[in-house]
């Protein structure tokens, strides 16, 4: 393989964009054939791509198999770092554009469902910049774990930022908290519960609750309230990952769930949902943006990360005064 200082000569007269990007097609394809489909080129072009790939790098970047081609370890050394060098100059190109027109642009969001804030981050960033498309995409279920993010595809990620962070979780990530909330027990309030303003825990125990699965806070929390009273845990007529139902169903009247303290300042149908008086378990977590560390950031994705700062201090000051 030619060393670093022959890339002139050796490499760089020979490795162009386009043989890049059938590279990556291929990747991701699993195939020759797939990636010429893909790229409206014949198989013998792709085919010649890659052997000239080879060739100039001395390495062989594809396993062929009959089921298709495996990228060799080689092959996704290159991969990594090509994906890299191809989105730092898309980043340009976007540059480009903001600088020719500061009110254009786009960019690709990723957010989770317990997220209470993006509409109005939206709002108010559209108010300002009413020419930027923005492109918005439910993401798992909160976690570090975000492939969507490592591989470029989001320019940020709005999420419940787990605590305390695992040291090796997020070392390629940078994380920003914009604000802290907690959970609260809400039911209607004009239900029997929302009417009511002193409330025995044990009361609840056979009430039809709306539940989030385990592996959540809000489950916790649930939990450990009845454990520490010596009460089993209440049945569940629904378990569901989406906030929103559950906020929506309690406001209808006959549940009880738990929900962000966020919810009900900012939430669709925070008007007709109230917080119960109960003494529960204070299990804080924080509202932020993870963004990809040696990433350059275009214009358009700073403003809209200035914008949600706005937010956040707007919503601490809120819950400071709620709290008072």
């Amino acid at each position: 393989m030619a060393k670093i200082a022959d890339w002139d000569d050796h490499i760089g007269r020979r490795l162009r964009l386009r043989d890049l990007r059938v590279f990556f097609s291929v990747v991701q394809s699993g195939s020759l054939t797939k990636a010429a489909k893909h790229l409206h080129v014949s198989h013998p072009a792709v085919s010649q791509v890659i052997a000239d790939l080879e060739h100039a790098l001395g390495v062989k970047l594809f396993d062929r198999s009959a089921r298709g081609v495996e990228p060799t370890l080689y092959a996704r050394a290159l991969l990594a770092r090509g994906r890299a060098a191809f989105d730092e100059l898309r980043q340009g190109i976007r540059d480009i554009e903001f600088l020719a027109d500061p009110t254009t642009g786009e960019l690709t969001i990723g957010y989770t469902q317990s997220d209470t804030v993006l509409p109005q981050i939206i709002e108010q960033f559209s108010a300002k910049y009413p020419r930027v498309a923005i492109q918005a995409n439910i993401v798992p279920t909160p976690s570090l774990k975000f492939p969507g993010l490592r591989d470029r595809s989001y320019d940020l990620i709005l999420t419940r930022i787990p605590a305390p962070i695992a040291d090796d979780a997020a070392n390629d990530l940078n994380v920003e908290v914009l604000f802290d909330d907690c959970y609260v027990v809400v039911a209607s309030q004009n239900g029997q519960w929302g009417r009511r303003r002193k409330i025995a825990l044990a009361e609840l125990l056979d009430q039809p609750w709306l539940i989030s699965p385990r592996d959540t806070p809000s489950y916790k929390i649930i939990a450990d309230a009845f454990n520490a009273q010596g009460l089993g845990m209440p049945t569940a007529t629904l378990v569901t990952y989406a906030m929103e139902l559950r906020a929506k169903l309690a406001a209808r009247g006959r549940f009880i769930t738990v929900v962000p303290r966020s919810v009900l300042r900012h939430g669709e149908y925070w008007p007709a949902l109230k917080e119960l008086d109960l003494k529960l378990p204070m299990l804080r977590w924080s509202a932020g943006i993870l963004t990809l560390k040696n990433r350059t950031l275009s214009p358009v994705v700073v403003r809209f990360i200035e914008c949600a700062r706005e937010v956040g201090r707007a919503m601490t000051t809120t819950n400071s005064r709620r709290q008072s």
